[in-house]
């Protein structure tokens, strides 16, 4: 108890560097929540895609079913088949009058001989389904291979984007994060220095003089990722309405609170980590003996 009343002593003395600190902390920490949901929800996002027919081979009308069955064997041997479903030109027919119900006219014009079956497929890894379209295409039975090679691969790039992009950001947050706090724990050991030597005269432990900076540097991370994840959690139930309608369909908004509890944890356990490292550094370096 008697380095945690200490520590605030030390916050109360100098309040524009613990601001300072909170600060730097806060962007740092915000950075981090922002690429996390981000990169989580990209990776729904792509998850939500890879469960969908991503390829669709339609057949010749005088393919026969041992043509299918061979096809979607030739498929499942490569192991990179997630699901694989046949559509009669029946159920074909069936989807499109569902698809069309409000407009009579189309439904008059079309009948299941017009219609083509096909096969739809999703593939384990979303990055296999342009091997998997190759395949299909040199198919004699296969009339046409619909695959949406664009689409993909800009959400596959989004994703590893989004990714690379945060982890070189908020490492350079995390350093200077680190110098930030090395820099102002170093300057209030200075200043604290004819104290810090009282206490040693008077028996003070090394630690029990080191504690307190040390708490100093983790209350910086803690109160910075608290405040950077309130602001995340403000900013994403601000924009749930917005996102609920660009992103109909894909099960990822609204947020569960258990999900931002878990993101909570992650950012105050590591602010408090990036504080205390910066704090341990200054502490060894000004303090040794």
């Amino acid at each position: 108890m008697s380095q945690i009343k200490t520590t605030w002593q030390h916050l109360r003395r100098s309040p524009y560097q613990a601001l300072a600190a909170i600060l730097i902390m806060f962007f740092t920490c915000l950075a981090a929540s922002l690429f996390l949901t981000l990169g989580y929800a990209s990776e729904k996002i792509l998850s939500y895609f890879e469960s969908k027919p991503q390829t669709t081979a339609f057949f010749k009308d005088e393919a026969k079913t041992t043509d299918v069955e061979g096809i979607k064997t030739k498929l499942e041997d490569t192991g990179k088949v997630a699901e694989i479903k046949y559509v009669s030109k029946e159920q074909a027919l069936n989807i499109y009058r569902e698809q069309n119900k409000n407009d009579p006219l189309l439904l008059e014009m079309v009948s299941s001989s017009i219609l083509p079956a096909s096969l739809e497929i999703s593939a384990k890894n979303i990055k296999d389904l342009e091997n998997l379209a190759e395949i299909l295409k040199k198919e004699p039975m296969i009339e046409e291979v619909v695959f949406q090679k664009d689409i993909i691969n800009t959400l596959v790039n989004w994703t590893s984007s989004i990714r690379n992009i945060g982890i070189i950001l908020v490492g350079f947050l995390v350093l200077v994060s680190i110098l930030v706090i090395l820099m102002i724990i170093g300057m209030k050991i200075a200043i604290r220095k004819e104290e810090i030597e009282i206490l040693r005269l008077v028996g003070a432990t090394r630690w029990y003089i080191r504690w307190p900076f040390i708490l100093e540097g983790a209350f910086y991370g803690f109160i910075g990722a608290v405040l950077a994840w309130s602001f995340s959690y403000v900013l994403i139930l601000y924009s749930t309405p917005y996102l609920s309608s660009f992103l109909s369909g894909i099960p990822l908004l609204p947020v569960t609170p258990l999900l931002m509890l878990i993101l909570l944890g992650v950012i105050a356990g590591g602010g408090m980590l990036v504080g205390i490292f910066g704090s341990g550094l200054a502490v060894w370096r000004y303090l040794k003996n």
